[in-house]
């Protein structure tokens, strides 16, 4: 009775310490149908990370022959450091029904929706510029200074809030994780999807 569609790419944005991580780990938790796609960086890995789950941590130059090769949907450098998509992975998964998170930056999201526009794209946002300084300042990983240079990016970040489909502010953790599932469970209700799931049940309804 039913088929399966493609799946949906889901791109999410947000400046360092608007909560992006900890709603999208909630947000697979509560919905174990979606996955998140594991980029390639060139960054150290941090405390509790794990190579391979949170991202592939490669070298420089790993990174560099990896994109000579056009192994990558997007890429960008962040404070230094080069972050990459597989391309072959996510067109694989996307094909099988996989619905799928993309957590990369405005200029990578930028890239993605060149090729691939039916992306649907949700930037987070906090509720003000103090509680954005309070969250990175409680992280107790970085300095003043790299605090200050991450507020001077984050409001750079912030401005391109305006190119995305989807807006979320996590100024209430729960609430934000409830407008992100309610945008997921909208888009799998859309007629092109459901028309897909259910082809052969529309099908016998209109006989």
């Amino acid at each position: 009775m039913s088929s399966t569609p493609s799946g949906t790419l889901y791109i999410i944005s947000a400046p360092s310490g608007a909560g992006k991580t900890s709603l999208v780990r909630a947000l697979l938790d509560a919905l174990p149908q979606v996955r998140v796609s594991v980029s390639h960086t060139t960054r150290p890995m941090r405390p509790g990370e794990v190579d391979g789950v949170n991202y592939h941590f490669v070298s420089r130059e790993d990174f560099v022959q990896r994109l000579e090769r056009n192994e990558f949907l997007e890429y960008a450098e962040v404070f230094g450091n080069l972050y990459g998509t597989s391309q072959l992975w996510l067109e694989q998964n996307l094909a099988q029904g996989q619905d799928l998170i993309l957590e990369i930056d405005w200029q990578g999201a930028q890239q993605v929706r060149h090729l691939l526009p039916h992306a649907q794209s949700i930037f987070i946002l906090p509720p003000s510029q103090e509680a954005l300084r309070q969250r990175l300042t409680n992280r107790g990983q970085d300095a003043d200074e790299v605090i200050e240079q991450r507020m001077q990016e984050a409001v750079s970040e912030m401005s391109h809030y305006v190119e995305y489909d989807y807006l979320v502010i996590n100024d209430d953790f729960s609430h934000a994780l409830e407008d992100i599932k309610a945008i997921f469970r909208s888009n799998r209700l859309k007629q092109s999807v459901q028309q897909q799931r259910f082809n052969a049940l529309l099908q016998q309804l209109l006989l």
